[in-house]
């Protein structure tokens, strides 16, 4: 059996690369708790084989996972989310696994979402996978890339999509297939995806320097318009306050369609019964960029351009 285990599918993007490139897995195991996500999934792989919660998965009872891939949640990493890294309501830092492992077994509560990383290490033990891909933010603070790294082994190679899309998408990527480099830029820029587009835009809160701070101490904020320069796409996340672009001197919101187009999936791919377009939006700003997926299980092919992610 060649199997494939993928933790927080979201939408499956790591399963559109693998049937882009080809490569024919005999059961695609899923772990996902979003229903319209798991809906997008069952509409476009009926096939998939959906587990559920990544904590209620029994590595030991799977076999023949060759391949575990994932991006663990990274609201607690990131500099839009709170920062804190994986630890404890009580603030008390998880750094290795046995440790994570003990303090679940104990009954402690974890903040947040990113702690789940200890779910995908857990996993990628008891499984045995031959081959694992992780990925996260890319602006986390270095003791937590140092360490994941620990715990997978490896350094992370740091890709950003806009090397192959018309997308800002900084990202960290920790894997052991073979062979893994950063893809030369393509030079897509937004008006090659979107006719007449010249750059992103978005709507930040800028800190309003004419009225000092509030009472508890909080600066005011005025919303502004940002452009890019690089004539790229910003970062597509879970809301649309960033996906704008300019045309024509006028500022017009991305559609779920165009944000499809960043994340190289097809035109379309979440427009199903029962999904939202602030539902679209979510799930895609959670989701991979396929192409660069697509190039990192590229390094899977023999000298013979073959695959040989199974050995069948």
């Amino acid at each position: 059996m060649n199997n494939v285990l993928s933790l927080f599918d979201g939408i499956s993007a790591g399963q559109q690369a693998l049937n882009r490139l080809g490569i024919k897995v005999d059961n695609y195991f899923a772990s996902e708790i979003d229903r319209k996500a798991i809906r997008v999934t069952q509409h476009r792989f009926p096939d998939t084989i959906q587990l559920g919660d990544v904590r209620l998965i029994d590595g030991k009872l799977m076999n023949d996972i060759k391949l575990i891939m994932g991006g663990s949640p990274c609201t607690d990493f990131t500099i839009m989310g709170h920062r804190k890294g994986m630890v404890t309501n009580e603030n008390v830092k998880v750094k290795n696994l046995d440790e994570y492992l003990t303090l679940k077994n104990q009954g402690f509560e974890f903040h947040g979402e990113s702690f789940l990383f200890w779910e995908y290490v857990r996993l990628l033990k008891e499984t045995n996978a031959k081959y694992f891909l992780l990925e996260n933010v890319a602006n986390m603070d270095i003791e937590w890339v140092n360490i994941i790294s620990t715990a997978l082994g490896v350094q992370p190679i740091r890709i950003n999509s806009a090397l192959l899309t018309a997308q800002n998408r900084d990202r960290l990527y920790w894997t052991n297939i073979p062979n893994v480099t950063v893809p030369e830029d393509k030079g897509v820029v937004l008006g090659d995806v979107i006719p007449g587009a010249e750059t992103g835009a978005g709507r930040r809160g800028i800190p309003d320097k004419t009225k000092g701070l509030k009472p508890d101490g909080r600066k005011f904020y005025v919303g502004k318009y940002t452009y890019r320069k690089d004539k790229k796409a910003n970062c597509l996340v879970c809301g649309t306050t960033t996906a704008k672009y300019i045309k024509d001197g006028q500022v017009y919101d991305l559609t779920p369609e165009q944000a499809e187009i960043l994340q190289s999936m097809e035109k379309g791919y979440t427009n199903i019964d029962g999904v939202s377009p602030s539902d679209r939006f979510h799930m895609l700003g959670n989701s991979w960029t396929v192409a660069v997926i697509e190039h990192l299980f590229a390094g899977l092919k023999t000298k013979k351009n073959k695959y040989e992610l199974f050995f069948r």
